[in-house]
């Protein structure tokens, strides 16, 4: 799924205009983008928790030439799956 499916489903299940669709995806990634500059933690129940959380320093390989790579600290985005989620059944 991507968003212009997203985009789709909100039109069909809500009767809005394709456009105002589009700006209510958008407005909803673009604040959950802005949290997670903040550093907050993005909770949905029956959903997920998608938070940051930092990232050890490391050493990596150039996989062309073998050299190494030094991999500096940072942070990184983790989406831990909620309750509902975890107990779907895939086949």
């Amino acid at each position: 799924m991507i968003k212009a499916d997203l985009v789709t489903t909100v039109v069909e299940r809500t009767g809005l205009g394709r456009r105002q669709a589009e700006i209510a995806v958008e407005t909803i990634f673009s604040m959950m983008k802005d949290a997670m500059m903040r550093g907050e933690r993005i909770e949905l129940r029956g959903f997920g928790v998608f938070e940051l959380r930092p990232r050890k320093t490391g050493i990596g390989r150039n996989p062309r030439t073998g050299e190494e790579v030094r991999i500096p600290p940072g942070k990184a985005v983790r989406f831990k799956p909620g309750k509902h989620l975890k107990h779907l059944q895939f086949t």
